[in-house]
């Protein structure tokens, strides 16, 4: 049984999960959850045994000094617990980590154990994946639930997907199997501009979350973040023909399959959204903390040009000849490794 000491009573609680690696494009679903307790400055309260599930040579620890003092800091996954004021105070449960390299139905069964003790109604696991996106347009974001009733009634998709997966599938299925409502949020990357960070991405799935859960979240900066991105995308794609031309093929194919996209339950959804920020200014709000940023470190890996204020991220590789455009709805990122097959159950949803 697991014993949580100094864990208050939580209001309404739901899980949101991330985990970095395969089912984290652009690392944007590892950011938004870092982001959630960044803002809310969230309270860890446990720590998994990073001996069950790593291969610390896939996963290293790293060495630091603490005033002279050497110290290490096992990869593993760490749970907070964040508090929403308001007028209907809620409590969000943060799971943040990396995907295992073993013993997944193990590492499962000990988040539910936690998601049992602490009385949570949902779980909602992040993730992004690489698809053919133009960087240029919304993000696509999609919300999956192997729940029939919870589909219709969340105004989710059922999950068809077969073929490879990765601990945000497995998580969710284990919920499903425990009677755990369960839900997963895709945000889809250009697979052009695959490095991280991904702001614009970020962005994209914490406004997702707002809509499911009915929360104001405060953003801090990533608004910044993401058109400085994009506008340092912008700017790269257009130095290479050959990429500007591809992003353009892109945004047709996009545009072409969104013309029925503007129907008033879509404008609906982005009239509740300002409703909700309308009261939000700059440094502002609930939870807001001055500064916040969408990185894990507040150092952004991509470069920002001091002169602009601009923020340029790694130039976008070439696309292979004879790509197709268009979008496909189901994770294109590569297969693993032969190196990851021999871990039990690593891959890719």
């Amino acid at each position: 049984m697991i014993e949580l000491a100094g864990v208050p009573e939580l209001i309404d609680p739901v899980m949101v999960a991330a985990f970095e690696g395969w089912n984290d494009a652009g690392d944007a679903a590892s950011t938004a959850v870092a982001h959630l307790d960044r803002e809310w400055k969230g309270e860890v309260f446990a720590a998994l045994d990073a001996e069950d599930y790593y291969d610390f040579q896939v996963n290293r620890p790293t060495v630091w000094l603490d005033g002279g003092v050497r110290k290490i800091t096992w990869p593993t996954t760490r749970l907070s617990v964040v508090r929403i004021g308001g007028d209907k105070p809620r409590d969000l449960v943060l799971v943040r980590g990396i995907e295992p390299s073993m013993r997944w139905r193990s590492f499962c069964n000990e988040i539910l154990g936690f998601a049992h003790e602490l009385g949570v109604e949902m779980v909602v696991v992040l993730g992004a994946l690489l698809g053919d996106t133009p960087h240029t347009r919304p993000v696509p974001v999609s919300g999956v639930t192997s729940d029939p009733d919870l589909a219709r009634t969340m105004d989710l998709e059922e999950t068809r997907y077969e073929g490879p997966t990765g601990i945000v599938g497995i998580l969710q299925e284990a919920c499903t199997h425990a009677g755990v409502p369960a839900v997963s949020l895709w945000a889809a990357v250009p697979h052009y501009v695959s490095q991280p960070p991904n702001p614009k991405a970020t962005m994209a799935l914490l406004n997702r979350l707002e809509d499911l859960l009915g929360l104001r979240i405060p953003l801090g900066e990533l608004p910044e973040d993401a058109r400085a991105w994009q506008l340092g995308v912008d700017q790269l794609a257009a130095e290479d023909s050959e990429v500007a031309e591809y992003v353009q093929t892109l945004e047709e194919a996009r545009d072409t399959a969104e013309l029925p996209e503007a129907t008033g339950e879509a404008i609906a959804r982005e009239f509740e959204r300002y409703l909700r920020r309308r009261d939000i200014g700059p440094g502002s709000g609930p939870g807001q903390a001055p500064g916040g940023h969408a990185t894990e470190s507040g150092d952004a890996s991509y470069l920002r040009d001091t002169s602009s204020g601009r923020t340029r991220p790694p130039k976008p590789s070439r696309p292979e000849t004879g790509t197709p455009p268009g979008t496909s709805g189901e994770p294109t990122q590569e297969q693993p490794s032969d190196d990851d097959n021999d871990s039990e159950d690593s891959s890719e949803d």
